[in-house]
């Protein structure tokens, strides 16, 4: 059973593409994004705020 559904697969796809270009920005402070895992995670937020299949964010301690 796969973990993750094609729609987050397109967003994280989408996310790397804005982020190799220089466009991608993150959040409030919108500072360009140049972290590939800062990225994904971009995409994946996107996705599971859209309702994708996204495994849930690991809590912090």
């Amino acid at each position: 059973m796969a973990r993750y559904g094609t729609y987050a697969g397109q967003k994280v796809r989408r996310a790397m593409r804005e982020m190799k270009q220089g466009k991608l920005r993150s959040g409030r402070s919108g500072k360009r994004v140049t972290s590939r895992k800062q990225a994904i995670a971009i995409g994946l937020s996107e996705a599971r705020r859209a309702g994708g299949k996204v495994p849930r964010a690991p809590r912090s301690r």
